[in-house]
């Protein structure tokens, strides 16, 4: 029986040769959930603003041309606001809706399983490399907390090519550091040195200049969204502040990187 398709108007938006319409394969019963693949969210965001569309648009393609009768505005934003993240088929939806490819929205892995599945080494391997039963290590991928000691950690960081900022990623700790973090930049940071550069293992000197440099970058993000009108101020300070601290772990080992190059660490 075919369903007669509602009327409801939506404003017109240029063909794509990608917005053909598609059907989600059905899933197997019993079927392994296959993982999340990382995601930017702010390259969503972008992509989406530039081309002058609203989530409602986004949404309404994405039901309409890509079988996918789930996807509504608000999963639009909070996908964009990086408070949840759109599936494989979602992703590739999405994708097409804004005229990207795949690899524009992806994002740097965020848990253990992406980075595994990231770089494509099975959790089988994981296991006998670090030395783990793969019962032990697939509950640490579920739980996105690596309890390996350092013999293991050394091996894992080694077969999975991993920065300390991934490391620390990995073992679960981003929560924590971005808790220190925000602490940091908006109140007073060097009361955040000592827990900071007890969590992480760099330098306290580094650590202080790090802190300095975001602690000052804030202040002048929420400056610069202040404008005036008729004596009387209007400030997009608060978006401005909100984004900043969202990402407040990527400033962070962005900032690490620039003050290494220029300091004796």
């Amino acid at each position: 029986m075919r369903r007669s398709r509602a009327r409801t108007q939506h404003p017109a938006r240029p063909s794509h040769p990608s917005h053909a319409a598609q059907t989600t394969p059905p899933t197997a019963p019993n079927a392994p959930t296959p993982p999340t693949p990382p995601f930017d969210s702010r390259a969503a965001r972008r992509l989406r603003a530039g081309l002058g569309m609203e989530p409602e648009h986004v949404a309404y393609g994405m039901r309409s041309s890509f079988g996918l009768p789930h996807v509504t505005p608000d999963m639009v934003i909070d996908w964009e606001c990086g408070t949840a993240t759109p599936t494989g088929a979602e992703l590739t939806a999405l994708a097409g809706m804004l005229w990207c490819s795949v690899d524009d929205l992806a994002g740097r892995p965020r848990t253990l399983r992406e980075y595994r599945v990231a770089r494509g080494v099975s959790a089988e391997t994981v296991a006998h490399v670090v030395g783990l039963e793969l019962l032990a290590y697939l509950r640490m991928e579920e739980t996105g907390q690596w309890r390996g000691n350092e013999r293991q950690s050394a091996a894992l960081t080694e077969l999975l090519d991993l920065s300390l900022a991934d490391f620390v990623t990995v073992s679960g700790r981003d929560w924590k550091l971005a808790e220190l973090l925000q602490g940091a930049v908006t109140t007073r940071w060097q009361g955040y040195v000592r827990p900071a550069a007890k969590l992480l293992p760099l330098d306290r000197r580094l650590v202080e200049d790090v802190l300095r440099e975001l602690h000052s970058a804030y202040r002048s993000t929420t400056t610069a969204g202040l404008t005036w009108t008729n004596g009387t101020a209007w400030t997009d300070a608060d978006d401005a502040g909100r984004d900043f601290l969202h990402h407040i772990v990527d400033r962070f080992w962005s900032t690490v990187s620039t003050v290494e190059s220029t300091g004796p660490y």
